[in-house]
């Protein structure tokens, strides 16, 4: 009986997802329903480890290093339920909410990268479990609901995503994917290079440049050595100059912007992209493109998007320039700050 409980819950999550493809049912709804599957399956000893208030402080705690990783730079541990301590039908679960809240471009990037962590196990001779794909922590945040006020976040190492559900609408950032390796060189995966687009887009644009444009566009002869905004809680660059404004592109010039553009904006589920969407039309001609680093390809190097609202940061520079980290950030409304603020001024109203 328990098993045909369990078939039920994922064939109705499964049938979500489809009637989502086919009648495009906000992505509000299908994440509230994998996030209540997902808790209904979990022991109460599991739901204490998963499941804080909303109001919890712990909702903005995010970063992209290992979990072993965690206790040493923050005398405290990666909160969370991860993987390795599921069931396999709640490891199902766990990643059917881990897709209610991406595209299936940005679904098979983050399963991808998860994936590396083999990788990276037999490239570093890894005995202590450092390197564990099953060390990603799921956490739910408030009750999950189509119309009420909840989060959710999935995290570990080079996966960061943060999701926010207010009044039905949703809010996806910071949302952050880093490789390493960023291309792998050799063995049975030989070639591949999970973020491979974003680099080839940036180096395009990049090249697409006249020499008088690139002056402007390139703001520093040598790469960070790692997004500027790191985990802060709050996106801000200080002092950084900003770069060339899309105002100077040609028509093609911007259509390799617009390229770039999308790569980021089609990582999450079409409604919550046609936010981001606006956030570009919005911006208008007030976009600017910054790079640092060397021009040419497979040496360190850094780019970054930046409009009124939100930011973009993508850097290769460690590990020989093949270790990549890329960033979503929203100025006002990471974890929904904005969404929530309006919230509460039309309850006030």
């Amino acid at each position: 009986m328990q098993a045909l409980h369990w078939r039920l819950i994922t064939l109705g999550i499964g049938m979500s997802l489809l009637t989502v493809a086919s009648y495009r049912l906000p992505s509000s709804a299908v994440m509230a329903d994998a996030a209540n599957a997902f808790l209904v399956s979990l022991t109460p000893e599991q739901r204490e480890k998963a499941a804080f208030k909303f109001g919890d402080d712990e909702r903005f705690f995010w970063h992209y290093i290992p979990a072993d990783d965690i206790p040493k730079r923050y005398n405290r541990p990666r909160r969370g339920l991860p993987l390795k301590d599921m069931e396999p039908m709640q490891q199902r679960l766990a990643t059917a909410l881990l897709a209610s809240g991406l595209s299936r471009t940005g679904f098979i990037k983050a399963e991808t990268i998860m994936s590396l962590e083999d990788v990276l196990r037999i490239m570093e001779n890894d005995q202590a479990g450092r390197r564990d794909p099953s060390k990603y922590f799921f956490s739910i945040f408030g009750e999950p609901s189509t119309k009420g006020t909840w989060g959710y976040r999935v995290e570990g190492h080079h996966v960061s995503l943060h999701f926010t559900v207010v009044d039905g609408k949703v809010a996806a950032a910071p949302t952050f994917f880093g490789t390493n390796p960023a291309e792998i060189r050799e063995g049975a995966r030989k070639g591949l290079r999970v973020l491979g687009r974003e680099d080839d887009l940036g180096h395009e644009l990049l090249a697409a440049l006249t020499p008088a444009q690139k002056k402007v566009a390139i703001v520093a002869d040598k790469a960070y050595a790692d997004i500027l905004t790191e985990a802060t809680r709050q996106a801000a660059l200080k002092g950084q100059p900003s770069g060339l404004q899309s105002s100077q592109l040609t028509t093609a010039q911007m259509k390799h912007l617009t390229n770039l553009l999308d790569e980021y904006v089609e990582n999450v589920p079409e409604d919550v992209a046609q936010t981001r969407r606006k956030q570009i039309a919005d911006a208008g001609k007030n976009l600017y493109f910054a790079w640092a680093g060397v021009e040419e390809k497979g040496g360190p190097h850094y780019y970054r998007v930046q409009a009124p609202s939100f930011l973009i940061e993508y850097d290769n520079t460690q590990n020989g320039a093949n270790h990549v980290h890329t960033v979503w950030r929203d100025f006002t409304g990471d974890w929904g700050q904005d969404l929530l603020k309006m919230h509460y001024q039309e309850s006030h109203k």
